[in-house]
């Protein structure tokens, strides 16, 4: 394509979807991507053994699966199969029972003891909304759309988590799995608007499950490049851009790259009051992740954990809090708060024939260095007891790694910059359309625009829609 109407810098899931909206509008798009394969942060390779599939970076996908923009797209035409796990989460105590997020909020409530009747009270007035609610909340500088039900949402989403597990459950067992949803955040949880993270991610669990692609996350991928190709686009992978000059001529650029890469890319073509404020764009703490490659099943103590596609390990809310605390100041916790996911109990793609799968990681300071596999094996053990005996690999990324594989990981940071207030709707800086530059027909689209961290596409789909108004 020697004279596209748009280039997109990047082919993550948002660079791809802006493609695509482009395209359906009848443009000429080419998208171009430093990496050898497309996807970002949304692939699956076999980084242990031959025959097991690990996805990469993203694994599970309420967001993906629940994505506004994604389920207008004939994705399943292209192979994209999701599967459900019996259970979306499980959050294990060292005593009694684990807690359970089910599609059920009956059935959620009974794992969760006396605070059974008080989980209810919180989400059962928003999960019938979940797909307005949702929309709106993917809809920045909108939200006045959907005023009673934003409002009964943002009265608890307002509030940390700390504070909002403290003012409505009495017990340690709901307090803990409501920390864990909140964690996704990467903020203290003593910071709002961590309890918008765990409330975001309990409706979804209702509303829509925590689902993840048969075969891996790069099926999304590979499921919105063919459809990208059906309507005329083009995906030129192992071309890193270091100037917007390297481009060939066109009328709009996007790139699904962040604040950072942006000042790289664009230098003195952006004016000097805006470079001096993506500058100032703050990127958050890291992630050290692992992938195993087992010989059986995770040995869990509670085997009620085999049901859930997602695993949170960290036990109580105090310990929780002093793992993400401790991440965010610049230190390392013992025993961190782990994420596991555990999709070939539900996937036997993932594995040959009797053998397992299992994919985890911890938050550690941005940037660090820290080799964090003893901790968390040691987490998984502690509820697991034996696991360490089923592992035949693993493959460790460390936030180094993280951004040598993706360069939008600055120091680890997965979600593309702290989701703090000062970052959440106006990311990358503060303008009435966040995905805009002051340069005509230069766009940004990546988790570093509303509404943030996810597979779900929306930030393409927005920027898009901005370079579409001002065609």
């Amino acid at each position: 394509m020697n004279h596209p109407d748009a280039v997109i810098i990047g082919a993550g899931p948002n660079g791809l979807a802006a493609a695509i909206k482009l395209a359906e509008h009848g443009l000429a798009v080419q998208v171009l991507e430093a990496a050898e394969t497309p996807g970002g942060g949304c692939r699956t390779a076999e980084l242990t053994l031959p025959g097991f599939q690990h996805d990469i970076c993203s694994a599970i996908h309420p967001l993906g699966y629940g994505s506004p923009y994604f389920r207008t797209l004939p994705l399943e035409k292209y192979g994209l199969e999701w599967i459900q796990p019996t259970s979306a989460l499980a959050h294990p105590f060292d005593d009694g029972p684990p807690a359970l997020l089910e599609q059920s909020i009956e059935a959620t409530a009974a794992t969760l003891g006396k605070d059974g009747a008080a989980y209810k009270r919180l989400m059962e007035p928003l999960v019938p909304d979940w797909e307005t609610l949702c929309q709106t909340l993917r809809e920045p500088l909108r939200l006045a759309k959907y005023p009673f039900g934003l409002a009964r949402f943002g009265l608890k989403a307002i509030l940390s988590s700390q504070v909002l597990t403290e003012t409505t459950f009495q017990g340690g067992r709901a307090r803990g799995f409501f920390a864990g949803m909140a964690a996704h955040s990467m903020l203290p949880l003593e910071q709002s608007p961590s309890g918008a993270f765990g409330m975001a991610l309990g409706i979804a669990g209702h509303a829509v499950g925590w689902p993840f692609p048969r075969g891996g996350s790069q099926k999304i991928t590979d499921a919105l490049v063919a459809h990208l190709k059906t309507l005329g686009g083009e995906v030129i992978t192992g071309v890193t851009v270091r100037s917007l000059d390297d481009l060939p001529p066109s009328r709009l650029v996007i790139g699904d790259i962040t604040p950072r890469q942006l000042v790289q890319i664009a230098g003195d073509k952006l004016p000097a009051g805006y470079r001096n404020r993506l500058g100032k764009y703050r990127y958050g703490m890291g992630a050290f992740k692992l992938d195993w490659a087992l010989s059986g099943p995770i040995p869990w103590k509670s085997p009620e954990v085999a049901r859930a596609g997602t695993v949170h390990l960290g036990g109580t809310r105090a310990e929780l809090s002093a793992s993400e605390r401790a991440a965010w100041n610049g230190e390392i916790c013992d025993r961190p708060y782990v994420l596991l996911a555990q999709q070939s109990l539900f996937d036997s793609s993932r594995a040959p024939a009797g053998q397992h799968t299992a994919w985890g990681y911890c938050h550690v300071p941005h940037g660090s260095t820290v080799d964090m596999t003893s901790r968390i094996e040691a987490q998984i053990e502690r509820f697991a007891p034996g696991f360490r005996d089923l592992i035949l690999a693993r493959h460790t990324i460390s936030p180094a790694a993280m951004e040598r594989y993706n360069a939008n990981y600055i120091g680890g940071d997965i979600n593309g910059g702290i989701q703090d207030w000062p970052q959440l709707f106006t990311r990358p800086v503060a303008r009435w359309t966040p995905w805009s530059t002051p340069v005509p027909g230069l766009f940004l689209c990546s988790a570093s625009t509303p509404p943030g961290g996810g597979v779900h596409g929306m930030g393409g789909y927005y920027a898009a829609l901005a370079a579409l108004s001002q065609r």
